[in-house]
């Protein structure tokens, strides 16, 4: 069988909440689960039941109170995602997870063509001929998206939400990864845009990446999913 790309054993998630004189709230324990090269896991699960909280972990923006979080490296090696360092988890992030979250996190005054192509060649030395190609591949996402071309060269911190959040979608699949996250990428989106990320979902997991996502829209779960977990099986009781 292969290797899964994403191996979470044991892991649990409190929060401590210092503003109420350090109670604890329990959120997620003793979860197990596994993601293989090919597989889009949908978490389901009403909202507030940790379904954000365990991509969070999975990426280390948020540090698991127990457990072992592995990521299988493009190079072959796993990572310990509890104990990696900052260095690690930066390259992790640049080479092997990808994360698309509700809201889009830019530098000011950055063309969104440039937002989207950076992704490409993030902590490179680019060439001149690299820069080109990565923005005409930014290009024809940003089309493919829906994105006017006479926006390619504006920031996307005035565009609408579905405009963000499509940028948002184009700068993390632009470049294969073999981990996806992904929370609610088609909230804000309308119908045929929500169609083409259907369609760059299904073809990330047909070149064999591993995706965990959570999807409001129970249609799109349907449309993507290749297996579904119930996250209140991992519920912590109180």
């Amino acid at each position: 069988m292969t290797a899964p790309i994403l191996s979470m054993r044991g892991v649990s998630k409190r929060f401590t909440l210092h503003h109420q004189n350090g109670v604890e709230l329990p959120v997620l324990d003793n979860v197990d689960l596994q993601v293989r090269p090919g597989e889009c896991v949908v978490l389901d699960g009403s909202s507030g039941m940790g379904k954000s909280t365990l991509l969070k972990l999975a990426y280390a923006n948020y540090r698991a109170t127990s457990g072992c979080i592995q990521v299988l490296s493009n190079s072959g090696s796993l990572l310990e995602v509890t104990q990696a360092s900052a260095r690690e988890l930066l390259q992790m992030r640049r080479e092997t997870v990808g994360y698309v979250s509700q809201f889009l996190r830019v530098i000011p005054r950055v063309a969104s063509l440039d937002v989207v192509a950076t992704a490409l060649t993030d902590g490179e030395v680019a060439s001149p001929a690299a820069v080109a190609d990565a923005r005409a591949q930014a290009a024809e996402l940003l089309e493919r998206l829906r994105i006017p071309e006479r926006l390619w060269s504006l920031p996307p911190a005035t565009f609408s939400g579905g405009e963000q959040q499509r940028i948002n979608i184009a700068r993390s699949l632009i470049k294969p990864r073999a981990l996806l996250l992904m929370d609610e990428p088609t909230a804000s989106l309308d119908v045929a845009n929500t169609r083409t990320v259907v369609q760059l979902i299904q073809e990330a997991v047909a070149r064999g990446s591993a995706v965990v996502g959570i999807f409001h829209d129970p249609d799109v779960g349907s449309d993507v999913a290749t297996r579904r977990i119930d996250i209140s099986c991992f519920r912590s009781k109180p």
